[in-house]
């Protein structure tokens, strides 16, 4: 029997491959996102670094460093750094900083002997609207070569329930892996502890580039230099201190001075690995100062102020650029997912002393390096 063609039909056949195309394209658009967010699969995300934070941390804080103080000041450009690069802010006399001193452990009420690691965080926004922020430690590398390599040292260490203490199976696989974190644990286990912060010279452990007016790019990596002289502190004299000497100490010197840093600029030469935090730079590789940070006053991240401030080291103004570096680029996510926690928790009213108001609870003080 002879068939016959209805044009409505083949309308309506093609309709509906369309439509089947489409949802096609929507099915793969959302698994992608699920998978990039880490919804579907096992693999790590920015988020899981954010995974071990209790369901008891008090709202509104960082999830890192949490317990900090925000300090106003003026960074005063030498004009030394503007044949490297055409970034506003080293050539602009004073521009004006806003940052955060903070301690290395999550707990927003640990006492400051329970961290050897201290942080300060800084935003430069000079004339032209350009924002440069950054994050530096006073340890002058990271322990791995990526952020992964972080999260497997977490794991490999975390005691064994029978003995109390790490698996020496696990701990040996690491190792194995990244031998570069033997010389971190090394450093952790050696390093002496500051008794101020204003004495201690902060690291950015990532390399940057900066660009120049003709398109040259000049890999860097800088830290804070203090004026004030460092001075470290004994197990004993720990153990005296007071639950917030760090913080009060650095009160009482501002009451008399302001405080001074220098930006030093330390350039990379051919063969620097530029994408590796965990390696160091040889030490006579030249180094300039492109100007220095004068710090005023200091007030409670209760106020406000650097409290509300990602100090995410990925936004850098027109003139600085991003290296290839794993660990630079696993910050920006993970930092933003931590401030967006706490915006989410200050905006529903869920937070409490973090904004000043009466704190409800405390949290239980980790020994956290």
């Amino acid at each position: 029997m002879k068939k016959y063609f209805f044009p409505a039909d083949s309308k309506k056949r093609k309709t509906g491959i369309r439509l089947a195309g489409i949802a096609l394209t929507a099915l793969l658009l959302v698994s992608a996102f699920a998978w990039s967010a880490g919804l579907i699969g096992q693999r790590n995300t920015t988020r899981t670094f954010l995974e071990n934070t209790p369901d008891s941390f008090p709202a509104g804080y960082r999830r890192a460093h949490g317990k900090g103080i925000c300090f106003e000041g003026t960074f005063h450009a030498s004009g030394n750094a503007v044949p490297l690069s055409i970034a506003q802010v080293f050539g602009q006399k004073d521009v004006p900083a806003v940052g955060r001193f903070s301690l290395g452990t999550g707990n927003p009420h640990a006492p400051d002997n329970s961290s050897r690691t201290v942080s300060m965080a800084l935003m430069l926004t000079s004339a032209d609207g350009e924002q440069w922020r950054m994050k530096l430690n006073n340890k002058p590398f990271f322990g791995t070569r990526d952020a992964v390599g972080f999260l497997k040292q977490i794991e490999a260490f975390k005691p064994d329930p029978t003995t109390g203490k790490p698996n020496p199976e696990k701990v040996a696989a690491f190792l194995k892996e990244y031998p570069e974190a033997k010389k971190s644990m090394e450093y952790d286990a050696k390093a002496p502890w500051t008794k101020s912060f204003a004495g201690s010279e902060y690291y950015v452990i990532n390399a940057f580039l900066l660009i120049d007016s003709n398109g040259k790019e000049h890999p860097v990596r800088w830290s804070m230099r203090p004026h004030a002289p460092f001075v470290s502190m004994s197990a004993e004299e720990r153990k005296k201190a007071g639950p917030n000497y760090l913080f009060d100490e650095l009160k009482k010197r501002l009451e008399k001075a302001p405080l001074y840093w220098d930006l030093v600029l330390t350039i990379a030469e051919p063969g620097d690995p530029v994408n590796d935090p965990s390696q160091q730079w040889p030490a006579n590789r030249k180094q300039i100062i492109a100007g220095t940070l004068e710090v005023n006053r200091v007030f409670d991240q209760a106020e406000g102020g650097c409290r509300d401030i990602n100090f995410d080291p990925t936004l850098v103004p027109k003139g600085i650029a991003l290296s290839d570096d794993p660990v630079l680029a696993a910050r920006a996510g993970i930092y933003s997912h931590s401030y967006n926690d706490r915006v989410r928790e200050i905006g529903y009213g869920k937070a409490t002393d973090a904004v000043g108001k009466p704190k409800k609870t405390t949290l239980k003080t980790n020994n956290d390096e």
